[in-house]
């Protein structure tokens, strides 16, 4: 039945097909996958080859029953003839109903084919690309399991290419080294001049800036360098070197010191006309009060007067207008009178007998100590104007370093690392003109050598003698050291280089410091009395107070303290620094 399509074969159709499936060839037939049943038929084959020329044909009846017709005589038979052989040019209805049957079906499958071609074709893809994939992913499961097999192929392979290139390379530069040698030359000639000449055209066009930029840095370096000088505790000896010129004498110093004598000469003789003029003036004051309460006469305040020279009337008519504008001292109470005269009392038994400033000295707060040495002490000493106040403050220093030796220092080493207070006072006392002369005349000499050695090296600190070892190499060599920058003093003294640097240093350390010694111990008259006299009861109150320490111990710290320190000494406590660094700078500062 025709119902695939949904429509029947025309008659015309219906006799092309079945002449075409009679007398076509199997072949053509198999266009059709319905008419293989067919098509290798027997009868139909042998249709295909031609007329086998027998007689009979049989046909089918119902019943179940076979008819059998010959084409020669007209006359037909129900027996089976013998030797019956089918005409193969004769087709029966079952045959013809079965070539139809099978053309249909043929013709409904190409229907269906067609009319699913989408569908089929989707199939076909998915099919397709299940084996597609299935095959990529057996063929990469392959390669992973052989991947190291894969790996090890390749790069010899790239290794081998890579060789061949090189040596390919290799052989062509070594071949061609003159030509290759003179374009790298020329090349960096050219870069290297185009390079200078750009530079150079940079600073032309802009001089007016660098002037300004390279006077500014330096101004800045040298402020720098200059505050480094006056504020650090040890500044390095690069700054100092820059301001070495400072200790040459020359005819301005020599006229400032000048100047400075003849005004120190006139402060002290006016000085000492102010006491007389206070005394006169005192005394005038009490006779004027007296002659207003007519306890005496005028004759006598005239003749007081009298004595007075001119210059002194002037000078006394000045202060008397000073005092008062100021109020004056209102000498006519006599309570005041009484006051007055217990405050001379009271700083004329301070001035002798020392025992109570130095009792007082302790007693005051570290950081106000120097001011209280400024404003109180040295100007109740009138600062050492004259002999008498100098001795009595010389008095003053013996008996509170006396003091404070007795009773905070508890080692020797205390007084070059415990920032003594009387030693302080001793310092700052003779920081004036006399020391800064001695100095001057003691120590320059040393100090201009050891400037102009630029060569000398003292540093004794581990780390910064690596640093500047690692410095230089790179210096010289143009290439960043593989050593590292930061290390600690163990790791820096792992190097020979260090260690021989660091004995070299504390060589030229023991010689400048025998230097120094020498210019000290020959100039010993140069230094003023007051600084050998404390160096002497520095001396005597160490050995009271230590009796077991020997005699060049006591005279090591007492040169050190008193010839030397005083004059230049700025004392570093021991909280500012590590006890290790503490230990180095005693350990160093006695080998003198």
């Amino acid at each position: 039945m025709w119902r695939s399509s949904g429509s029947t074969p025309s008659p015309s159709r219906m006799a092309e097909l079945l002449t075409l499936s009679v007398r076509e060839s199997p072949a053509t037939l198999q266009r059709y996958p319905g008419s293989r049943s067919f098509g290798h038929d027997p009868k139909f084959m042998a249709i295909g080859e031609g007329d086998n020329g027998s007689e009979w044909v049989k046909h089918w009846v119902k019943g179940g029953h076979n008819y059998y017709y010959n084409l020669q005589t007209k006359e037909g038979t129900w027996v089976e003839p013998e030797g019956f052989v089918p005409n193969n040019t004769q087709i029966n209805k079952e045959e013809i109903q079965g070539v139809v049957s099978g053309v249909t079906t043929a013709y409904n499958r190409e229907q269906l084919w067609l009319a699913n071609e989408t569908l089929i074709t989707k199939l076909q893809a998915r099919c397709r690309g299940y084996l597609v994939r299935n095959g990529l992913k057996e063929r990469m499961d392959f390669l992973k399991s052989q991947d190291p097999a894969v790996t090890c192929i390749q790069a010899h392979w790239k290794g081998y290419k890579q060789r061949k290139e090189f040596k390919d390379r290799k052989q062509y530069l070594t071949d061609h080294t003159e030509e290759a040698v003179k374009i790298q030359s020329v090349v960096r000639m050219h870069q290297a001049r185009k390079k200078y000449k750009d530079r150079l055209k940079y600073f032309e066009d802009h001089i007016d800036d660098v002037v300004k930029i390279q006077a500014f840095i330096r101004a800045n370096k040298a402020r720098d360098d200059y505050k480094t000088l006056i504020s650090a505790e040890n500044p390095p000896m690069a700054v100092v070197r820059k301001f070495v010129h400072l200790l040459d004498h020359s005819d301005q110093d020599f006229q400032e010191e000048l100047e400075l004598m003849r005004l120190r000469e006139e402060v002290v003789t006016n000085i000492r006309s102010n006491q007389q003029l206070e005394n006169d003036l005192n005394l005038m004051d009490i006779k004027i009060g007296l002659l207003v309460k007519n306890k005496i006469t005028l004759q006598e305040v005239v003749s007081h007067s009298k004595k007075l020279t001119k210059k002194n009337k002037t000078q006394l008519s000045d202060m008397m207008m000073m005092n008062k504008q100021r109020g004056g001292l209102k000498a006519l109470s006599k309570e005041k009178r009484v006051k007055l005269e217990a405050y001379q009392h009271l700083f004329y038994l301070l001035q002798t007998n020392p025992t109570y400033l130095a009792k007082l000295i302790f007693q005051m707060p570290q950081n106000k100590s120097t001011k209280f040495m400024d404003s109180v002490i040295f100007t109740l000493y009138n600062y050492a104007s004259n002999q008498r106040e100098e001795y009595l403050l010389l008095k003053l220093f013996k008996t509170a370093l006396q003091e404070e030796i007795k009773s905070k220092v508890d080692q020797m080493k205390e007084i070059v690392t415990g920032n003594p207070t009387v030693i302080k006072m001793v310092v700052s006392f003779h920081r004036g003109a006399r020391g800064q002369n001695a100095l001057r005349q003691i120590l320059a000499p040393v100090v201009k050598e050891i400037m102009d050695d630029k060569t000398l090296n003292i540093k004794t600190d581990p780390v910064d003698i690596y640093k500047g070892w690692v410095n230089q190499m790179e210096t010289e060599t143009g290439e960043a050291s593989k050593l590292p920058y930061d290390v600690t003093p163990e790791q820096a003294m792992a190097h020979e280089e260090v260690r021989t640097r660091l004995e070299a240093s504390i060589k030229n350390m023991k010689s400048i410091t025998d230097k120094f010694l020498s210019a000290i111990i020959v100039s010993v008259d140069k230094i003023p009395y007051g600084m050998r006299f404390i160096s002497k009861v520095l001396k005597d109150t160490l050995h009271e107070k230590f009796p077991d320490s020997t005699e060049d111990e006591l005279l090591k710290v007492s040169i050190l303290i008193c010839s030397l320190t005083s004059l230049c000494y700025r004392p570093v406590s021991a909280k500012h620094r590590s006890p290790s660094k503490a230990a180095n700078h005693t350990e160093i500062v006695l080998t003198i």
